[in-house]
């Protein structure tokens, strides 16, 4: 995705818009919109973390009608967050209805491309930012702006700066925020990330189209797929989701979160298009987190703690990066963090074991371990990660 900052007239970033980037050729015309928005707000909230691409300003987001209207449900809270109601939406009752209600929620609403004499005006009541188009408004820029200053609360943003006349006639109208070539480009942000199984994405959403949801069974299908437990982390973290504290188990995330947040999650990830997953390296992936898991009483650590190191240390593999950049992104506990970081305490011990084993040190992995049976917990590690991939694939 991209980011394109957002000025004040002294030449300050106060806010981003997320741009989607990226192809739409095997997604059908009438998704495109709801495509690009979910994974906008998909990789923002869930593969880079919103604090990594935005820091403590706002982040403009361009919504859809389905988002709008309730047909979507948006998986984040309004701290820091702007929609933008794009002008090729029609607005009607329920599309009022819809932003009446955001807005009455706490989210504030921008009006993009705002042109008088359209049906949009009937949001500017509700709008908190209106963009206006310097490439077009011309000699009605006088009418909009002035039509604009009749509430209050709205504050102006000139989009499409091009050149320096069109910058000095946003300073001529004392219009408070600019956004434009003139002034700075899309930033193209990019990012291994992995995709959740069609299958974990269908079963998530099952398990959580009913009030009352399962818990364990939530726990199950999160912790059998890396790529929902990354994104899971990456949203614990987000600032918009409004959780202080950190992780130190997959069960722990889900209650902080909550099934409600989770369902969200899950249903915006069924919007988005699955990409192949390399079984294979996701059987490996799992095998690592559930021996991890598996040798942990030796050691007198949380077998949910182990799992989760387990699983990030083989994520950061998959993704080319390090267990210690990767613990810097999410919400971790600080134990596991300094296993993951450092090697430290006994969880760290329990990694450097499986470590071992997996680089065929078995002389290094059998000393340090406690147990009886490594070998048996590897094949018992094995068998788990087979049956759990073969169930949802």
């Amino acid at each position: 995705m991209a980011r394109q900052p957002i000025f004040d007239a002294a030449g300050d970033v106060v806010a981003y818009e997320l741009l989607f980037r990226g192809r739409m050729d095997a997604v059908d015309a009438e998704r495109r919109d709801a495509y690009a928005t979910s994974q906008v707000i998909l990789n923002a909230f869930a593969e880079f973390g919103v604090d990594e691409v935005v820091g403590d300003r706002t982040c403009f987001i361009n919504v859809t009608r389905e988002f709008l209207v309730g047909e979507l449900t948006l998986p984040f809270g309004p701290e820091g967050v702007v929609l933008e109601v794009l002008e090729t939406i029609e607005v009607d009752d329920e599309v009022v209805a819809g932003v009446t209600a955001l807005a009455e929620a706490g989210y504030e609403i921008a009006l993009d491309d705002f042109e008088l004499g359209t049906a949009h005006e009937r949001l500017l009541p509700l709008a908190s930012y209106v963009k206006l188009d310097l490439l077009k408004s011309g000699a009605e820029l006088d009418e909009v702006v002035h039509r604009c200053r009749a509430y209050p609360g709205i504050v102006l943003v000139a989009e499409g700066l091009e050149t320096g006349e069109q910058l000095a006639l946003t300073n001529r109208h004392g219009i408070e925020l600019r956004q434009g070539y003139v002034l700075s480009r899309p930033q193209v942000l990019t990012a291994t990330a992995l995709t959740p199984s069609r299958m974990r994405s269908l079963q998530l959403m099952g398990e959580l189209s009913t009030t009352d949801g399962d818990l364990d069974k939530v726990l199950e299908i999160v912790a059998g797929d890396p790529a929902l437990t990354l994104r899971l982390l990456r949203a614990t973290n987000s600032a918009a989701v409004g959780i202080p504290g950190r992780v130190s188990s997959v069960r722990q995330a889900v209650v902080l979160v909550g099934l409600s947040q989770v369902r969200r999650w899950a249903m915006l990830m069924a919007v988005e298009e699955a990409a192949d997953v390399n079984g294979v390296q996701l059987a490996e992936a799992l095998t690592k987190a559930r021996l991890c898991e598996n040798i942990a009483p030796s050691f007198r650590v949380s077998p949910d703690a182990a799992f989760m190191a387990g699983l990030i240390a083989a994520v950061a593999g998959l993704l080319g990066t390090t267990p210690a950049a990767l613990a810097r992104q999410l919400p971790l506990s600080l134990e596991i963090d300094s296993a993951l970081s450092r090697g430290a305490g006994p969880l760290g011990q329990v990694l450097r074991v499986v470590n071992a084993y997996e680089h065929g040190d078995l002389t290094e992995a059998a000393t340090a371990y406690r147990g009886d049976d490594l070998v048996g917990s590897v094949m018992a590690a094995m068998r788990w990660s087979t049956l759990t991939l073969g169930a949802a694939l």
